[in-house]
């Protein structure tokens, strides 16, 4: 089954648990269900089907020292077109110090500030 397919199959307690998870950009599962003023059952439940659809991630996870879920868009949902210039990823992705000075960085904002014309 697509995301797009899934998506059109949910309820609406389900639509709206995967915009919080959405908007949010992450939440714990403790949390998600009172959010959504649900049942931690129905949360689980929730978040369970999404997961199974692949629409988000679920992690277990220990949070305020008990057991849970972090639960995550799906890495498709993530826009990284803010990273981009041109074709280019940003230099500042995966290293631990860049010089602004360095080819690579000089480049990556040239095609950047091309993209603006």
């Amino acid at each position: 089954m697509s995301a797009g397919a899934a998506e059109a199959d949910l309820s609406e307690d389900e639509r709206e648990a995967l915009e919080l998870i959405r908007e949010t950009g992450g939440i714990h599962q403790s949390d998600f269900w009172k959010e959504l003023d649900i049942s931690s059952r129905k949360g689980s439940r929730i978040a369970e089907k999404l997961a199974s659809q692949g629409l988000i991630e679920r992690e277990e996870t220990v949070y305020d020292g008990h057991n849970t879920y972090h639960l995550e868009p799906a890495a498709r949902d993530l826009d990284f077109s803010l990273l981009m210039a041109g074709d280019m990823l940003s230099p500042f992705i995966g290293e631990e110090e860049v010089n602004h000075n360095s080819d690579a960085f000089s480049q990556w904002l040239m095609n950047l500030a091309y993209e603006e014309y």
